[in-house]
């Protein structure tokens, strides 16, 4: 059965990215990148279990801007792992020619059997932002949230979720240590369904 997951890290005060929608600060962070030793195999063993990936237009121009995809061919689809992907915007913006990107508008619930339909039976990845995944939430279609938390903390920028979810919702499945982050992994219940 498909899940819908929310896979990403967050600085200890919650927050996606800083007030100029950097992730200079992740980086920064001693094994702040996926290919990092400590977190290599379970980012692996976690892609293996995707089928689609869903991002906002934030993530996806700040993906566009850090991978240089629109000058560099094959950028874009090893960025998203060789994953199919829908993005979630109202602009007009630039594709890659050989990215595998479907580009919707609307409410999410209307995209839902498309995005099931293209994962083929495998998990889907929102990768974000949060307001889009606070949008999925709200559809329904949120199951489990995996946040690696860095130590660092921001004051300000983008909140990790910025939709609430209370605790009677939430149950923590796992606690992994991954070098200087904590990675937490939270099943999401759905009293409607479950």
């Amino acid at each position: 059965m498909t899940r819908f997951i929310y896979n990403t890290a967050a600085s200890l005060d919650g927050f996606l990215a800083d007030e100029d929608h950097s992730l200079g600060w992740l980086f920064d962070v001693e094994g702040g990148t996926p290919d990092a030793p400590e977190h290599a195999a379970p980012f692996e063993r976690f892609l293996e279990s995707i089928g689609v990936t869903v991002l906002g237009s934030s993530t996806y121009e700040w993906l566009l801007r850090e991978t240089e995809a629109l000058s560099r061919p094959g950028a874009f689809t090893e960025a998203m792992s060789a994953k199919p992907a829908f993005l979630f915007t109202t602009r007009t913006l630039p594709v890659p020619e050989d990215a595998d990107l479907t580009v919707v508008a609307g409410p999410v619930a209307e995209h839902l059997a498309a995005i099931r339909e293209r994962a083929a039976g495998r998990d889907v990845w929102l990768m974000g932002g949060g307001d889009l995944v606070g949008q999925f939430a709200r559809a329904g279609a949120l199951d489990e949230i995996q946040v690696s938390l860095a130590p660092v903390t921001l004051g300000a920028g983008a909140p990790l979720l910025p939709h609430r979810l209370d605790s009677d919702r939430l149950r923590l499945v796992d606690v992994d240590h991954r070098g200087q982050f904590a990675h937490l992994t939270y099943r999401v219940s759905h009293p409607d369904r479950d």
